[in-house]
């Protein structure tokens, strides 16, 4: 099943990227489905902590759900990168039974009950690793086509220049966001600028196809999260003004 283009996305009576999860029953979701986007070390966790508590405090019931926390798949996920054996199509199918398992067993469920889920990454993460990493674009999208359409896509957009210093005050440069296993450059520094150069530069496309909500995040912290609540209260407004649904009657992307 090939990938949809960018205009079959979200069009009526189509919630799902691709095929879906078949084997799950397809029920009303009065929830909205929020994603953080950004290459590593940009801040998304600090801003999706402090938008948390922001949503609760206007009255939402809000979760959250971060990449490779499946209670079925974070510990093998976790072993697997430690051992640097592992191939990028086996990490790919890996990724993907822990996106399926969130989506079926947190995220479906919590949209069902109108819970506002806020998304740490999201398909789209893989989207961009895969593509620096050489893997057949067609083949990484038809592997996710299990996603459902998230209803906003925020994108923390930021330059390795700006990135760098930003990683180097938090946890430091690690291995995986280094690209070290691409052997990009001599020394963790230099293949960390080689690496996330590709990636922000995917990241970047993905924004263009997809409509993401870009975002600066060479700001401070606090003008990023200003930036971020203006951009979920406004959708949220339209929502409740609109009466927009989540499922059968989805509404497209262009008309968001």
């Amino acid at each position: 099943m090939a990938a949809p283009s960018p205009s079959q996305r979200r069009t009526p009576r189509q919630a799902w990227y691709g095929h879906g999860l078949p084997y799950v029953p397809d029920r009303s979701r009065p929830g909205q489905l929020i994603v953080i986007e950004g290459t590593d070390g940009v801040g998304r966790s600090t801003q999706i902590e402090a938008l948390t508590t922001w949503l609760e405090i206007e009255g939402h019931a809000v979760t959250s759900t971060g990449w490779t926390r499946s209670p079925l798949l974070e510990e093998t996920i976790n072993e697997a990168k430690a051992g640097h054996e592992l191939t990028t199509t086996t990490f790919s199918l890996l990724y993907a039974a822990d996106f399926a398992d969130r989506l079926e067993h947190h995220i479906l469920p919590a949209l069902q009950a109108g819970f506002v889920v806020v998304a740490d990454r999201y398909m789209y993460t893989v989207f961009a690793r895969n593509a620096v990493m050489g893997v057949d674009a067609a083949w990484t999208r038809q592997l996710f086509g299990m996603a459902l359409v998230p209803d906003l896509v925020l994108y923390l957009e930021i330059d390795v220049d700006h990135l760098v210093p930003r990683v180097l005050q938090g946890k430091g440069m690690d291995y995986w966001e280094s690209g070290m296993h691409l052997a990009l450059g001599d020394d963790l520094f230099d293949s960390f600028q080689r690496y996330q150069h590709r990636l922000i530069s995917e990241y970047d496309s993905l924004a263009r196809e997809f409509g993401f909500v870009v975002v600066d995040a060479r700001r401070p912290i606090d003008d990023i999260q200003a930036d971020l609540r203006r951009h979920i209260r406004d959708h949220l407004a339209r929502v409740r003004l609109a009466g927009i649904p989540r499922d059968d009657e989805a509404v497209p992307a262009s008309r968001r």
